[in-house]
């Protein structure tokens, strides 16, 4: 069974440009959520091991991405799910309070599709070991 490799972006070209860079990963199926809070109903109820990982905006309606990813980093099942953040903040501090709340890497916008996928693919291949 495929993992899920979750893209939450409420910008559908920024979605479209991971999905299409994040296409072909070995043993993954790559699924797009525009919230937060439809990235936590699309992975409410899997088990923890078929979720690979979250690809994540910030700066988004409702649920954003700091709150995703502190649901996700709180919940003891899903606090070990790579999460890699990408967005357009300007803040400095941003990349840091991302960090603190648990994702493993930052990138800003516009951001290098192929650097998001050859660091997911090893987060991926570590989370084998």
């Amino acid at each position: 069974m495929p993992r899920l490799v979750l893209i939450v972006d409420d910008n559908p070209q920024a979605a479209t440009t991971l999905e299409i860079a994040l296409e072909g990963l070995e043993g993954c199926e790559i699924s797009v959520a525009s919230s937060g809070s439809e990235a936590l109903s699309l992975i409410a109820g899997r088990p923890v091991e078929t979720i690979a990982a979250v690809v994540t905006d910030l700066e988004m309606p409702g649920t954003d991405g700091f709150d995703l990813i502190e649901k996700l980093r709180t919940d003891p099942d899903f606090r070990r799910v790579p999460i890699i953040v990408s967005s357009a903040s300007t803040d400095p501090a941003v990349p840091d309070r991302v960090r603190r709340l648990g994702a493993n890497a930052f990138y800003p916008k516009p951001f290098s599709p192929a650097e998001i996928r050859k660091h997911l693919e090893k987060l991926l291949n570590e989370d084998r070991l």
